[in-house]
């Protein structure tokens, strides 16, 4: 293994463009073009594909055609039930995890790559990556962009169009760019789903059973 390749995942300036990493970013880049080849109907193919594909993936994961990822997702981390829609795009230069349960809207961007302020240094074409976590059971809204380096806790709402450039705890609604903390998820939300919208009781029920 090649001293660049090692600092991907250790968050040291590196150089992409080194030979062995490129060599090896094609081969999961040319696997991701197959898979957004394939068709709807085609569910335990593309099922198939990203148990192959992803770092580590676990089960009824489901990633809506057209996916992006630098390295075709191979330092991407789905648990169970995750749910991405159209053009998620992982900048996977490291590791990306998501937790069990998540869903993804459409037009997400989860960065892991940055570059040097110093303009020396991205003109000699250095790049550093940092690990992003996404906890369990989060919704990420359409259009959320998450910087390098950032960890949302489990149960986090993200609203859309937002730009996440720090931490968001676990159990929050958070908005905007930069990206803050709203409020608390709280018991208004066990009444209604959506403005006006009151949620079924019977519902509610079945929660209390299953927590």
């Amino acid at each position: 293994m090649s001293q660049m390749k090692e600092k991907m995942h250790t968050g040291e300036l590196y150089l992409p463009a080194d030979e062995d990493i490129v060599k090896e970013q094609v081969v999961y880049q040319d696997r991701l073009c197959e898979y957004n080849l394939t068709k709807p109907s085609e569910a335990e193919k593309r099922a198939a594909m990203l148990k192959e594909m992803l770092g580590s993936c676990g089960k009824g994961v489901y990633i809506e055609a057209p996916f992006y990822a630098n390295f075709g997702g191979h330092h991407c981390h789905f648990g169970d039930m995750v749910y991405a829609n159209y053009n998620l795009t992982c900048v996977d230069d490291t590791h990306i995890y998501i937790g069990s349960y998540t869903m993804i809207g459409p037009n997400v961007t989860i960065a892991t790559a940055g570059h040097p302020v110093l303009p020396g240094l991205r003109e000699k074409l250095y790049q550093y990556n940092m690990p992003v976590h996404i906890g369990r059971n989060c919704w990420i809204g359409a259009g959320v962009i998450i910087v390098p380096g950032i960890t949302i806790g489990d149960n986090a709402v993200i609203g859309a169009g937002s730009v996440v450039t720090k931490d968001i705890p676990s159990n929050v609604v958070a908005v905007g760019n930069p990206c803050r903390v709203m409020r608390e998820v709280n018991e208004n939300d066990r009444k209604y789903y959506f403005k006006d919208r009151a949620i079924n009781p019977e519902y509610l029920e079945c929660l209390d059973q299953t927590e």
